[in-house]
């Protein structure tokens, strides 16, 4: 039975996995993007997740904690710096995986793991309510006969003008 026995082995022992893991969460936050196949990705993401939350806590124990895990000092440093700044205000979701394809080689699925950019941090927080198709009919209707009244009071007044102009005369 595989009772409490979480997560993908990769095809390697246990200490080679974490080491793999260490590797590629710092190259991850050194580079903003990296290439590997698909399950790498998938078991890198909430450990590189892990250390941006612990970048967003700030305090001194979070920073040895990441630094016991990164394995470079000016990433662990730029990571609790630039990269808490940019996710402040996100909870969660602060890398992307893109599947780019199969490796010609071995016919491994590939994909590309980032970090989303600053502009991908905030999102707006207004949604679009979608209306149903009988109030979608009824308010073009009713757009409609509004347009029609505009019209027609914007062209009495130009009538009106006129009319007292040659009666004027």
């Amino acid at each position: 039975m595989r009772h409490r026995k979480a997560g993908k082995e990769l095809g390697r022992n246990p200490s080679h996995r974490r080491a793999m893991l260490r590797n590629m969460v710092t190259s991850l936050l050194k580079y903003e993007q990296i290439e590997t196949t698909d399950a790498k990705a998938k078991a890198l993401r909430p450990v590189a997740e892990k250390m941006i939350t612990l970048a967003k806590r700030g305090d001194l124990h979070a920073r040895r904690q990441a630094l016991a895990y990164i394995q470079d000092k000016e990433t662990t440093h730029r990571l609790f710096g630039d990269l808490k700044d940019r996710y402040l205000e996100r909870q969660g979701g602060y890398v992307r995986i893109i599947k780019k394809g199969v490796r010609k080689g071995d016919g491994a699925a590939v994909s590309i793991i980032q970090l989303l950019p600053v502009e991908e941090g905030k999102k707006s927080g207004k949604r679009k309510v979608k209306k149903s198709k009988t109030q979608k009919a009824s308010s073009g209707k009713a757009v409609d006969k509004t347009a029609e009244k505009k019209k027609k009071e914007e062209s009495k007044p130009e009538q009106s003008k006129v009319d007292k102009k040659e009666e004027k005369k």
